[in-house]
C-alpha cells in the first residue's frame, strides 16, 4: 500500500493556508477582552504568529538510513495474468523537519505524477525499493530520483508557504491593533485621560534645539493580564518619551562637548542641570514642572501617585553598578509604569567597552525581556516586565554619559569619605 503525496484529492495548500489565517483571526475575537488589553501586546502578536506561520518540511538526507532488507509477496500483471512473486526490498527511512500535512496537499504547482512512498508520519517518510538484480548505483540512482521528486515539489509548496508567512508577519500586528482599538472603543476609553501640559509662552529663550511639547499621557492597561478587568491609567505618550530622551540626548552632547562644565560635577549636580533643562522643554499643568527630582539620583514624571516616567542616574563603577542601578529602578517602577531611562556616566577611558559591558548586563538581568529598536553608541532600547508582573512591559533607554575623568574621581572620593564617617 502507497501513499500519494501532494495529492489534490486531500486538498489544496493554499485553502489550507487561508483556513490558517481565519483561524488567527477567530483565536484573536474569541481572547478574553481583560486579558487581551492587559497582555503585552508584543507577546500577543508574536504567539499568533507563531500559531500562524508554517513549516515547509525539509528533508534531512544526511540523516537517511535504511533498515535491514525483507522478503515481501508482491503482485505483478504479465500478460494480464497476476501473479505473486516473493521479492527483496529495501527500506530507506526518510527523516524531516516541518509540518507533515504539507506533504498531503497539492501546492500550486504540479505534475500529472506526483510522488509516491510507502508510509509518511510526523517525523519521516519510508521509500521501499525491490531490490530485483538491480546493481548498486542503479539501486542508488533510484532512490535519488525519488527524492529529488519529493524536493521538487517541496519547493513548490515552500514558495506559497513563504508568501503566506510574510502575509501573517505584516497581517497579524494590524489585526491585534484593529482588535484592541474595538475594545477600547466599546468601553470609550479613547478619550485621553487628564495630565495636561501646556506649551511654556518663553520657549524661545531657551537655547537646547528641541521644540516645546504639549504632553498628554496615552491609556494604557492597568492590571495583570487574566480575567481582572482592565483599567485605564496614566502613561507618558511615545512621542513625548521620544522628545525626552531627544533633550537627555542633547544635553549629554553639550556636556561632551565642555568637558570643563562637567569637571568638579557629582550625580545630584549632573541631575539637576538635566532637569533644568527638560523643563525648559515641558511644562505641567499644576506646578509648572514636568519632571521632579526624587532622591539625588531620579528625574522623575509623577501624575496620580503613578510614576509614569523614570530617569535614574548612575556613575559606572563596572557591571555591578549597571545592574544595582537596574534593580533599584524597577524598584521604583510598579507594573502601571512604563517607561524609563538609565543614564550612565562613564569617565572617558573605555566608555564603548564599558557601554558594550553594561548592555550585557542589562541583557542577563532576569526582568529583560528583549532589545528595543534603538542600538547606538549613543542610545540602547530595552523592554523589561516589571517585577511579579511578565504582561506588564517597560521600555528603558540606556543613556551613556561620556565625561572627564575628574568628575568620576571627585565622586568616588566624596563617596569613600562618605563612607568613612558612616
Amino acid at each position: 500500500m502507497y501513499v500519494t503525496l501532494f495529492a489534490s484529492r486531500n486538498g489544496y495548500l493554499d485553502h489550507s493556508l487561508q483556513a490558517t489565517v481565519e483561524d488567527i483571526e477567530q483565536r484573536l475575537r474569541k481572547w478574553k477582552a481583560d486579558a487581551l488589553l492587559n497582555a503585552s501586546e508584543h507577546d500577543v502578536i508574536e504567539t499568533l504568529i507563531g500559531l500562524g506561520t508554517v513549516a515547509c518540511p525539509v528533508l534531512l538526507r544526511e540523516e537517511i538510513y535504511t533498515l535491514e532488507m525483507t522478503e515481501e509477496e508482491r503482485q505483478y500483471v504479465e500478460f494480464g495474468d497476476r501473479i505473486t512473486r516473493r521479492v527483496t526490498v529495501m527500506t530507506f527511512v526518510v527523516p524531516y523537519e516541518g509540518e507533515e500535512y504539507v506533504f498531503r496537499v497539492r501546492p500550486t504547482a504540479t505534475t500529472l505524477n506526483p510522488p509516491r512512498v510507502a508510509e509518511l508520519n510526523s517525523r519521516d517518510l519510508r521509500i521501499v525499493l525491490d531490490i530485483g538484480a538491480m546493481e548498486t548505483e542503479q539501486l542508488r540512482r533510484q532512490f535519488h530520483e525519488q527524492l529529488d521528486s519529493i524536493d521538487m515539489y517541496l519547493a513548490w509548496a515552500r514558495t506559497d508557504i513563504d508568501r503566506h508567512n510574510q502575509r501573517i508577519r505584516s497581517l497579524v500586528p494590524q489585526l491585534v491593533a484593529q482588535r484592541k482599538a474595538e475594545l477600547l472603543a466599546q468601553r470609550n476609553l479613547q478619550a485621553e485621560l487628564g495630565f495636561p501640559i501646556r506649551r511654556r509662552a518663553d520657549a524661545g529663550t531657551y537655547s537646547v534645539p528641541v521644540k516645546r511639547r504639549e504632553i498628554r499621557p496615552t491609556e494604557h492597561s492597568g492590571s495583570r493580564a487574566g480575567s481582572k478587568p482592565f483599567t485605564p491609567e496614566p502613561a507618558m505618550a511615545d512621542a513625548d518619551y521620544e522628545a525626552a530622551l531627544q533633550a537627555l540626548g542633547h544635553q549629554r552632547n553639550a556636556l561632551e562637548r565642555s568637558p570643563a562644565v562637567a569637571v568638579g560635577m557629582d550625580e545630584e549636580a549632573i541631575r539637576n542641570l538635566l532637569l533644568v533643562n527638560l523643563n525648559a522643554q515641558f511644562e505641567g499643568a499644576a506646578t509648572g514642572e514636568t519632571f521632579n527630582a526624587s532622591g539625588k539620583t531620579d528625574i522623575l514624571v509623577r501624575v496620580q501617585d503613578r510614576n509614569i516616567f523614570i530617569g535614574e542616574c548612575k556613575f559606572w563603577n563596572g557591571p555591578q553598578s549597571a545592574s544595582d542601578a537596574l534593580d533599584q529602578l524597577l524598584g521604583y517602577l510598579t507594573w502601571r509604569d512604563t517607561k524609563a531611562a538609565l543614564l550612565l556616566f562613564i569617565k572617558n577611558k573605555d566608555v564603548s567597552a564599558a557601554v558594550k559591558s553594561a548592555a550585557v548586563t542589562i541583557d542577563a538581568h532576569p526582568n529583560t525581556k528583549r532589545r528595543g529598536h534603538q542600538n547606538t553608541d549613543e542610545r540602547i532600547d530595552f523592554v523589561l516586565h516589571a517585577n511579579g508582573d511578565s504582561n506588564r512591559e517597560i521600555r528603558l533607554a540606556l543613556l551613556p554619559f561620556a565625561l572627564p575623568a575628574d568628575a568620576t574621581s571627585r565622586f568616588k572620593r566624596k563617596t569613600q569619605s562618605q563612607d568613612a564617617d558612616n
